[in-house]
């Protein structure tokens, strides 16, 4: 209740606009920076073709992941989130996205919330991100905790004490009164949350960052399509896969945002970068 968080450290040695900005900007809502780009297919091809001859399954997703995990683990900022006018740091690297067994209209999805080091390699990443697709999906034999949770809350509890459940909720957050247990569970407390509308077969979106939990990024994958680019002073047509991000503004500033955007963009350039694990990540400021 008093700065401590189980789910966070509290940083105090912020620059004077830094600290005031969650205060003039008090929700995600009020603090939601859009940006959109697009990443070239062919090094995300041949290398998920070149995985394939191996017997691993990697997908633009595994990818997408991984290097927002690595990007993570080298630029600590990116991983703290604002909660009642202060600014905290995550020690671990925190992801979330939704799956759906099948693309039917009467498929529905389960929330899956996974922990990094933030160390790992992409093989690591992906063979992880597989087996927990798999169990939440074809090997899945009852509900996992997440939604049970949700169940718990949206068909047991009377409709008139739905809100006042939601409302404590949020104010056992603002205070640092959360379970951890239900921090654990809980998708939007979270480092970045992706959604993969590639599958879904249409463009990115720009997804809201939820003003409930800690969600500060939130990654929209669209559906890869062919763009004219200028190479060599000629135009030539690519197949580029869009994304949208949705950020918080308040935790770190726009140049610490476009340099860590400038890496991803490297990273994306040359997946196999991933295959070394990160011998140490870096260290956020006390």
């Amino acid at each position: 209740m008093f700065g401590k968080r189980p789910d966070g450290r509290r940083i105090k040695n912020l620059e004077p606009m830094q600290m005031i900005m969650p205060y003039i900007m008090k929700e995600r809502s009020d603090s939601m920076n859009m940006y959109e780009d697009t990443f070239d297919c062919a090094p995300m091809d041949s290398y998920i073709k070149e995985k394939e001859a191996e017997g691993l399954k990697i997908g633009y997703m595994h990818i997408l992941i991984a290097a927002i995990v690595r990007l993570i683990a080298m630029r600590p900022q990116l991983n703290r989130f604002c909660m009642n006018g202060r600014i905290y740091a995550r020690e671990k690297v925190w992801v979330s996205f939704v799956v759906h067994p099948t693309l039917r209209n009467d498929s529905e999805g389960t929330t899956i919330k996974m922990c990094f080091e933030g160390t790992e390699s992409i093989i690591e990443i992906a063979q992880a991100i597989n087996a927990r697709v798999a169990k939440e999906t074809v090997q899945r034999t009852e509900e996992n905790d997440t939604d049970k949770l949700l169940r718990t809350l949206m068909h047991k509890i009377p409709g008139f004490l739905i809100k006042f459940v939601v409302n404590t909720l949020l104010w056992m957050d603002k205070h640092n009164l959360m379970p951890k247990a239900i921090i654990d569970l809980s998708p939007m407390h979270t480092s970045f949350f992706v959604t993969n509308l590639k599958s879904l077969g249409i463009s990115h979106i720009f997804h809201h960052t939820y003003n409930f939990g800690t969600t500060g990024l939130f990654f929209a994958m669209g559906k890869e399509k062919k763009i004219p680019v200028v190479k060599n002073g000629e135009i030539v047509e690519e197949k580029h896969m869009s994304f949208g991000l949705v950020s918080d503004e308040r935790f770190c500033d726009g140049l610490y945002f476009a340099n860590s955007l400038r890496l991803m963009r490297r990273i994306m350039k040359n997946p196999k970068v991933l295959e070394k694990p990160l011998d140490k990540k870096a260290e956020d400021v006390e």
